[in-house]
């Protein structure tokens, strides 16, 4: 047998595709396609996939709403595990919400409101699933995931399931146990408090029309493309090296938000990274400032 026949033992046909392109994947709607892409449905799925990578020394990598990557116009010569719907159960226990890491944020958040839960509101408009917000810690609006989140299950790079509180997480800024260790997060828990319904929709609310305000939604783009610089805000940063509008081919810095490298017009990744590239070198020559990147990079470049 190869490593594609072993694949069909563990999933249905359905759930494999080969040659998949990633620009459906992700939001910059850039990129080559994967090898192979899975989609699992139960924990034994990824264990067994990662098991199965490393008896035929394939490459794998996750990705959730593909939100926070950037993949190679060449694509990835690996397998992508792609933590979807399939693994997005939400369950509600009293003040506690149960989400699998293919959940979408907005998903949990409105599980939240539902309940009269409040706590969760700043994750309604971040477009990334529990898997990925946990990796990184996501945030906004003065909320982060370590300030709701009270537990995680996570499978490690030789199959374990490992289990984590709030405290072994290692949670600070778009950092965690889990990205240093590349562990997969299968599950989070997540305690809020008790709120009023019209208070909690009131504030989703509000959140979303600031986003619709400051934010190019009506583009394709992996949302702040930048760290926040210690004592700076990178937008500031970019704004001021005089770069909005500014780009390679289909990319370009948002007019409406600094901080946000857009696909613009077709944009390959490519374009996309020469434009990140430029934003880096002018901001630096501008304010002695080196910017590092928020997204990730998947493929060769």
């Amino acid at each position: 047998m190869d490593f594609l026949s072993e694949l069909y033992n563990i999933y249905d046909r359905e759930n494999i595709f080969t040659d998949e392109p990633m620009n459906i994947h992700t939001t910059f709607r850039a990129g080559g396609p994967a090898k192979y892409l899975v989609k699992p449905a139960l924990t034994s799925h990824i264990i067994d996939t990662i098991r199965l990578c490393r008896k035929y020394d394939v490459p794998y990598t996750v990705v959730g709403n593909g939100s926070n990557i950037l993949v190679s116009d060449k694509g990835y010569d690996g397998l992508v595990i792609l933590i979807s719907d399939e693994l997005g159960r939400v369950e509600v226990n009293g003040k506690r919400i149960t989400a699998g890491a293919g959940a979408m944020l907005s998903k949990v958040a409105n599980a939240a409101l539902k309940a009269s839960l409040k706590g969760m509101e700043f994750a309604a408009g971040i477009p990334g699933t529990v898997g990925g917000a946990c990796v990184m810690n996501a945030g906004a609006y003065g909320g982060e995931i370590k300030d709701v989140i009270v537990s995680a299950k996570a499978v490690d790079r030789d199959g374990n399931i490992l289990d984590f509180t709030v405290d072994e997480m290692e949670l600070s800024y778009r950092h965690s146990i889990f990205a240093d260790n590349e562990y997969i997060i299968v599950e989070a828990v997540f305690e809020l408090e008790e709120g009023d319904v019209a208070e909690i929709s009131s504030i989703m609310k509000e959140l979303a029309a600031k986003r619709r305000e400051k934010q190019p939604l009506e583009y394709p783009s992996a949302g702040s493309t930048f760290k926040r610089p210690t004592g700076y805000f990178a937008g500031a940063l970019i704004e001021e090296a005089g770069l909005k509008g500014r780009g390679v081919g289909g990319a370009r810095v948002s007019e409406k938000h600094a901080g946000f490298v857009i696909n613009y017009d077709n944009a390959t990744a490519a374009d996309i990274l020469d434009t990140i590239n430029l934003v880096k070198e002018e901001v630096a020559k501008k304010s002695s400032v080196m910017l590092e990147c928020e997204i990730k990079f998947l493929g060769m470049f």
